[in-house]
């Protein structure tokens, strides 16, 4: 079996170095643009909400060149004291006290004046500890358990738009392993039952279900988010209204720093803006899967296809819901989006990526 150790002279796909931090330094920059009109009329201060993303931006970029650093086998060793520190951590959001409750969910715990949510770790601890039992064995019965006490505490929030992105990452992860073709037919025939299940099981996700069926519904209430986002793409046209000069943003869009930020980016850069966003995400997606692919240890195949994944799954949601393609579930976009926790673990794993992007080089040498 091949070392996992990486020689520190050796450097990685440089593309999985810069277009991370790239787009980070992009979201930092939009962050502003989007929310100087909100933060001046709730704080009187339109750079509150610039200030508080760059440090989470400046500690995701330690995170990032410490885990391109890290010897592998050090992640590998502490995956399963990762994962049972995210558990505990998902228990105790769900503690009145502890956990913070904002739109009827809990899913923050605070951190002085900074929130951090666990649901977002889950995503990057499950990862690992898969990665390492997969390489190992597939065992449905472990799987299913694991996966469905993870998918159970982050609905005890209730998040339905990450419970989404880890159990679809848990089943690729699955699929990935080389799992019997039954089992992974099994496990997708479940998910496929349960799925409905969750939805109408809340009236809150059957208005959004009717939202997403007909956008005129409920126009003032249930569908007036996606109708200022559609309004926000709309009138951006071919080359945008120009920087700054997005028109939704003025307390018109809700959720303008987080879920509905690619809207501003529409408006003010227009199509072409827009498209050259997502293909900078096309882009980085395709440079880890390439990485993925030239990856002979299993361990680190694992990690980088699940991190790839993770990060792929989650820009397709939050993009396909800004033009209507699937429901509004409040997933951010990656990299981009106000908000701590899933950038740290964004950027934390896109440091993986490219410290398996070295191992990579150094096997492609000899």
């Amino acid at each position: 079996m091949h070392k996992l150790k990486t020689k520190q002279s050796l450097k990685g796909d440089r593309l999985l170095f810069f277009l991370p931090i790239a787009l980070t330094l992009f979201g930092l920059f939009m962050i502003f643009s989007a929310s100087s009109v909100a933060a001046l009329r709730d704080f009187n201060d339109k750079f509150y909400y610039l200030k508080h993303q760059a440090v989470w931006v400046l500690a995701g970029f330690f995170l990032f060149f410490f885990f391109s650093k890290i010897n592998l086998e050090v992640i590998r060793k502490y995956s399963v004291l990762f994962f049972l520190t995210t558990l505990l951590l998902l228990l105790l959001v769900l503690i009145p006290g502890i956990g913070v409750e904002v739109y009827g969910g809990r899913r923050w715990i605070e951190l002085g004046v900074f929130r951090f949510q666990p649901a977002e770790l889950a995503k990057l601890s499950l990862i690992i500890y898969f990665s390492n039992l997969f390489e190992r064995k597939k065992d449905i019965i472990q799987f299913a358990t694991i996966t469905g006490l993870v998918l159970f505490l982050i609905m005890l929030e209730p998040d339905l738009g990450t419970a989404v992105i880890i159990t679809s990452m848990a089943f690729c992860l699955y699929f990935v392993s080389g799992a019997p073709l039954d089992q992974v037919a099994k496990i997708a025939g479940a998910g496929l039952a349960v799925g409905p299940l969750l939805v109408f099981a809340s009236a809150y996700r059957r208005q959004r279900l009717m939202t997403f069926l007909n956008s005129s519904f409920d126009a003032q209430g249930a569908s007036y988010h996606i109708r200022q986002i559609l309004f926000a793409l709309g009138s951006g046209g071919i080359f945008g209204r120009g920087l700054g000069q997005s028109r939704q943003k003025f307390l018109f869009l809700p959720e303008v720093t987080t879920d509905s930020i690619f809207a501003v980016i529409a408006e003010e850069f227009g199509f072409i803006g827009a498209s050259l966003l997502i293909l900078l995400f096309v882009l980085l997606l395709a440079r880890g899967i390439k990485v993925a692919f030239l990856t002979k240890e299993t361990f680190s195949r694992l990690l980088v296809t699940g991190i790839v994944f993770c990060v792929g799954i989650q820009a397709i949601i939050n993009l396909g819901a800004m033009v209507a393609l699937v429901p509004l579930t409040g997933v951010p976009l990656p990299f981009i989006s106000y908000g701590g926790s899933s950038l740290l673990v964004c950027l934390s794993g896109m440091g993986i990526v490219y410290n398996v992007s070295r191992s990579t080089q150094k096997w492609q040498k000899k």
